[in-house]
């Protein structure tokens, strides 16, 4: 996940919290999903890639904090 482009992390995001939502949905209406335990799996998937997202917008910044203490 990591050498992911950003582009296709955040589309990878959005269609997991598509499916998350879906799978939501269905058991609120008092169905059970194929597989429950995918909610969980959707769940700390989702987590990661924010993290990894965080994580890179944070390295970020410091680099450019960096940048502008050297000029």
């Amino acid at each position: 996940m990591r050498k992911m482009k950003p582009e296709d992390k955040e589309t990878k995001l959005i269609e997991l919290r598509m499916e998350l939502a879906r799978l939501r949905a269905t058991q609120a209406m008092g169905g059970t999903p194929e597989n429950p335990s995918r909610i969980n799996v959707l769940r700390k998937t989702i987590a990661r890639l924010m993290t990894i997202q965080h994580e890179a917008s944070t390295l970020e910044a410091e680099r450019e904090k960096e940048d502008e203490s050297e000029a």
